[in-house]
């Protein structure tokens, strides 16, 4: 219950703080584990997101506890009842957190730079491995894709490197392209295709966006790992063909028990 002379956030971004303070969540923490960017909360607590995405203030709100209605407006119950799907804090000191539906994301292959391989030597995986990750509740309806990373040609990114032998976890980038649009920093997965398509490279990198190129970097200790540079309205065709086919969520590491 609210003391009377208790002074009620009016606001999106103090009803946020409110309950970040009751779960003990920091804002980065609470936007993750929301399926949303680390900066989620920071935007909008700085103005940069006039109009936060329905669905990522839903799932913030799971979150937090709460319910979106109080979130977003203020109105009802500040705590959500057990009866909302949402845990109550009454019964327990830890708020347990809804991290989704799982989803198994099958193994679509490695990602190895600097290798191309005839499309007949790629063979037929008749049951590709698979692992369980969260759906992303920003595009439920896109394709979860998995890779195996060969190699060095990541083994410098900051601030996690991803090393030889790790797993991706990544949304097929055709089924949200329309939605989300490319920036600075992203991992994805590339695929170069050479002498009309019969033969392919898969490789992960690190978007840079320029006025009239884009690159996708490497970052390595081994200098043999080069950018791919591709000029926008670009005339030349050498033959190779370069795609993105994957945006990477995360890195998935398993430990043998």
């Amino acid at each position: 219950m609210t003391n009377e002379t208790e002074k009620l956030p009016q606001t999106l971004i103090e009803r946020i703080d409110r309950r970040l303070a009751a779960t003990g969540k920091s804002a980065k923490g609470a936007s993750r584990e929301a399926g949303q960017s680390e900066s989620f909360i920071k935007n909008i607590r700085l103005g940069a997101s006039k109009s936060p995405r329905t669905d990522g203030l839903k799932a913030l709100a799971r979150v937090l506890g709460t319910t979106i209605d109080w979130l977003t407006e203020g109105r009802g119950p500040e705590v959500a009842a057990a009866s909302d799907g949402l845990p109550s804090p009454s019964t327990s000191t830890v708020i347990p957190t809804d991290l989704g539906e799982f989803v198994p994301v099958k193994i679509a292959g490695k990602v190895k730079a600097g290798e191309f391989i005839a499309i007949e030597d790629l063979g037929d995986w008749e049951e590709p491995e698979e692992f369980l990750d969260t759906r992303d509740p920003r595009f439920p309806h896109a394709r979860h894709l998995g890779f195996e990373v060969e190699g060095d040609s990541m083994n410098a990114l900051k601030p996690r490197p991803i090393q030889d032998g790790d797993r991706l976890s990544a949304l097929a980038y055709e089924d949200i392209a329309d939605r989300y649009p490319l920036r600075d920093g992203m991992i994805v997965v590339v695929e170069r295709t050479r002498h009309g398509g019969h033969e392919r490279e898969w490789s992960v990198k690190q978007l840079e966006i320029y006025e009239d190129r884009m690159e996708f970097h490497p970052r390595s200790t081994n200098p043999r790992h080069k950018p791919i540079i591709i000029k926008r309205d670009s005339l030349a065709d050498d033959g190779v063909t370069v795609e993105i086919i994957a945006i990477v969520r995360r890195l998935v590491a398993e430990f043998n028990l």
